[in-house]
């Protein structure tokens, strides 16, 4: 094949960038000795077509190596091969010129060539190493005039759901399931729901093939996505046609007909840790081009990694460079790809120095709440990380959302009967107030759910007292063993019609809990149709129907999926439950009575310490004019309980929901609510019920 002529290029950006006549490539490597640049013509091409050896004297500025190879069409595919020190457990190096590496910062990757497993074991024994391949791209794409929605967070309705498995089902109807392009033929049923965005689990390139061996030996993979390689590159596995390297094009019509819905797109990202992995884990990127400047390593033994987020390595988020590359990713898939927010994996792994210790200001954090590019763009942190480091409503920064762990726990009691739990309750009902309002943050600080793709489906969750993990190869080890949950009787599938009345009940009272809380409230994929995973939760390597979302439920459990479109629509007509403020207790101008008032079975009395307490009702005056006020009754005992209801002067009060009547009645339209008559409002045992005014 022809050999193309070069010259010395530039240092910026990282990556393949076309421009001029020709590509510049770079690549940080601060201790490389010698670095070269392999050129392919195919993803499969067994040998380079040219191989460009990079002069240390004018190849390089600084760290940076680069070359600029002239007249090199887009679609060439690409490795490095980078050498320097031997020192692994003094130095922490671990450059090896027989393993070729994928550039950090590569668009569009391929993943033909890539077995884990080999690639560990050549390694071992200093054999030679093929890669996955970078793919030269053509960034151009015609946007039409979009732009991220960056919906106002008050205003935000979250669904979380998994890129694939969303359509991989076969009754998924789709032309190209478990795709970008097969999501798009589901935004009719999105929007038909009403949520306002989308948070997808992990699309940047990931390692399929990263599962302990036990369970790679069960024909089991990587299948959540939370083993990232190429923090600039989608998938492969979710575009139709990954070998052509149509990932940017694919992913950004997606993105683009989503906005067209009016549905915003935020990623799960992850940057704790890599598909790397500990000592004896693959070196693909990071390992070999830099490997102590971009993981936290042991002070005394460089061979060993620290390990804070539970995988292996964990990313040193806050030196300088890893920084910057961090927030050079984020603001990336911002400008170039229009996301609007992100969700970040075990964020506060990223709050620690470079001696591991949580910082208060940690520099990656507060770049990111403070980067131009990102200031509208949402940000939302699972407050935690594998080591025990737990800051929900302590999180660095101002800005940033928190999966609330706490609301999660607390409701999650309260409705499988625990008690005492009033006062708890009415704080995460309120935007948990207490664990945001003195640090001068806002409801919209929370995040809050019941169920996560971590976890137990909302059905399991009223379906099963245990997990049920064994099928994960791992003999039921893995997984949360505190799920707060209750199977209403009967572990896994129901003996009779009436427990699963009772786990509906259960199920429409969580979701009704959910949305008529402060905060902005995060669904999980099939939660409305009542997918099952059958007791597992931790179905990271469940890449099967059991983990899938089946397109028979919404017509098998219509009930459900009518009662939570309808409690959505509910909410979003309901400006009064998307407050950006923390309510006050005091009188309303809208309406002159109290924004909130908290209540027992007796008015303005409610149960706060007494311990065998499960009845809790709130009073929420209207945000707007021609908005109704609201009165929210919750009972979640055995027993019937007889409520109060407060008068409003001028107007009365109707029936919009209550979760203990059968449907259609379980929640009913404005123009259809039967007047409520009388002064106190008995509500059947484990039940939600509102009521307007007007």
């Amino acid at each position: 094949m022809r050999q193309y002529r070069f010259h010395p290029g530039w240092r910026y950006p990282a990556g393949a960038k076309k421009g001029g006549r020709g590509i510049n490539f770079s690549i940080f490597s601060r201790h490389a000795t010698s670095v070269e640049l392999l050129l392919y013509e195919r993803s499969d091409s067994p040998e380079p077509f040219q191989v460009i050896g990079l002069d240390p004297e004018i190849n390089r500025t600084f760290f940076f190596w680069h070359v600029f190879v002239e007249e090199l069409p887009v679609g060439t595919h690409y490795t490095w091969r980078v050498d320097g020190p031997d020192e692994t457990c003094r130095s922490g190096f671990r450059f090896n010129r027989n393993i070729e590496l994928l550039d950090p910062a590569a668009r569009s990757v391929t993943t033909g060539l890539w077995d884990r497993r080999k690639a560990q074991e050549r390694q071992k024994k200093n054999e030679y190493v093929p890669s996955m391949r970078a793919r030269v791209v053509d960034p151009a794409y015609d946007w039409e005039g979009d732009r991220p929605l960056n919906h106002p967070p008050e205003n935000t309705i979250i669904y979380e759901l998994h890129a694939g498995g969303f359509t991989k089902h076969l009754s998924s109807g789709v032309i190209h399931p478990g795709t970008f392009a097969g999501l798009v033929e589901k935004i009719p049923y999105l929007k038909g729901l009403g949520i306002t965005d989308i948070e997808l689990l992990p699309v940047m390139a990931f390692d399929e093939q990263d599962v302990p061996e036990g369970t790679a030996g069960l024909g089991l993979k990587n299948y959540w996505g939370y083993s990232t390689h190429s923090f600039f590159s989608p998938h492969p596995g979710y575009c139709t046609d990954p070998e052509n390297g149509n990932h940017l094009a694919e992913f950004r019509d997606m993105v683009k007909a989503f906005h067209r819905a009016g549905i915003g797109v935020i990623l799960d990202v992850v940057f704790n840790h890599t598909a790397e992995g500990g000592a004896d884990g693959p070196m693909i990127n990071f390992k070999g081009t830099d490997n102590i400047t971009f993981y936290h390593l042991d002070p005394l033994d460089r061979c060993i990694y620290r390990d804070y987020s539970g995988c292996g390595n964990t990313v040193n988020c806050n030196h300088p460079l890893t920084a910057r590359f961090i927030i050079s990713a984020l603001e990336y898939w911002v400008r170039e790809m229009h996301v609007d927010g992100f969700r970040f994996d075990l964020a506060s792994a990223m709050a620690r120095g470079e001696d591991g210790n949580p910082m208060r200001h940690a520099p990656v954090l507060w770049s990111i709440e403070f980067s131009e590019v990102l200031l509208h763009t949402g940000i939302i942190a699972e407050a935690w990380d594998a080591a025990g480091l737990y800051q929900v409503g302590d999180f660095p920064g101002f800005r940033w959302m928190e999966w609330n762990g706490r609301y999660r726990d607390s409701i999650r009691s309260f409705v499988r009967g625990d008690k005492g739990l009033i006062r708890q309750v009415a704080d995460a009902l309120a935007g948990s107030s207490d664990l945001y309002q003195a640090q001068g943050r806002l409801p919209i600080n929370s995040i809050n759910f019941i169920t996560c793709h971590d976890g137990f489906t909302l059905y399991d969750q009223v379906s099963y007292n245990g997990k049920h993990n064994e099928v994960n190869g791992e003999e039921n080890r893995d997984g949360a063993s505190g799920n707060l949950s209750w199977n209403c009787g009967v572990e896994g599938d129901p003996a009779e019609p009436g427990i699963f009345s009772l786990r509906l009940k259960q199920a429409k009272n969580f979701m009704s809990i959910l949305l008529l809380s402060q905060g902005v409230p995060m669904l999980l994929m099939g939660d409305e149709a009542l997918r099952t995973q059958r007791g597992n939760n931790n179905c990271y390597c469940q890449d099967n129907e059991m983990s899938w979302f089946d397109w028979e439920l919404p017509e098998k459990n219509r009930e459900m999926l009518r009662f939570t479109r309808e409690l959505i629509a509910f909410r979003r007509r309901h400006p009064g439950l998307m407050r950006a403020r923390f309510l006050t207790g005091r009188l309303s101008a809208v309406r002159g009575i109290p924004d909130i008032s908290w209540h027992g079975p007796a008015l303005n009395a409610p149960d706060w310490d007494d311990p065998g307490a499960q009845a809790l009702a709130f009073t929420l005056s209207a945000a707007e004019d021609k908005e109704e006020d609201l009165h929210v009754i919750l009972n979640m005992s055995d027993s019937s309980v007889e409520m109060q209801v407060p008068e409003i002067p001028g107007r009365k009060w109707h029936c919009a929901l209550d979760t203990g009547n059968p449907s259609p009645a379980d929640i009913i339209a404005p123009v259809e609510q039967p007047l409520f008559r009388g002064n106190s409002y008995r509500i059947s045992p484990r039940s939600v019920a509102v009521l307007e005014s007007r």
